[in-house]
């Protein structure tokens, strides 16, 4: 059951997780790049963002190398991508750092994209979403992969109001890219 989270505006938070990295030796976490079947899902997350009308205002990115890359793939599928702010506090943090940020976006903001990492993202999701629409609570649980997306719907006035059990988990779509 969904609690009230007040009048306000429809928002929209739209988690994406970074796509499929590869593991080189002796290269750091952080700067590990995107692997062949990222540089294929990344486009493809553009597009299946944008065939779902759901272009971001804003888009928040974490400073690793992958969701960097990610981000800028998928926002070559748009006409004028948003803006993005890039924020080393979404690398490898929980839920709880991840709302934190997502607290101090502008409420001007309506549809947010928040690029980053598993396991954080799949629980902010879980957290959030007090319902879901038809299976998708269950497909979050069960796997949240690369390239995966997750939209939360809810109202409120400004980003602050967001808190667990608020939003409605809309939709859920893995978009991959074809083989050349």
């Amino acid at each position: 059951m969904i609690e009230r989270a007040g009048a306000g505006p429809l928002r929209r938070l739209v988690v994406l997780r970074h796509a499929k990295s590869a593991w080189p030796v002796d290269v750091a976490d952080h700067e590990r790049p995107l692997a062949p079947r990222g540089r294929r899902d990344a486009p493809a997350a553009g597009r299946a963002l944008a065939e779902a009308d759901c272009l971001p205002d804003l888009a928040l990115c974490s400073t690793a190398v992958r969701a960097r890359r990610t981000w800028d793939l998928a926002a070559a599928q748009w006409g004028t991508p948003p803006p993005v702010r890039y924020d080393r506090r979404l690398y490898a943090a929980g839920a709880p750092g991840l709302l934190a940020v997502v607290h101090e976006v502008p409420a001007e903001v309506e549809t947010l994209l928040l690029i980053g990492h598993n396991p954080g993202l799949e629980e902010l999701v879980l957290a959030l979403a007090g319902d879901g629409l038809d299976d998708s609570l269950e497909r979050v649980r069960t796997k949240f992969p690369t390239s995966a997306i997750a939209v939360l719907s809810w109202r409120g006035t400004t980003w602050r109001a967001l808190t667990p059990g608020t939003a409605l988990l809309t939709s859920v779509t893995v978009p991959r890219g074809a083989k050349k």
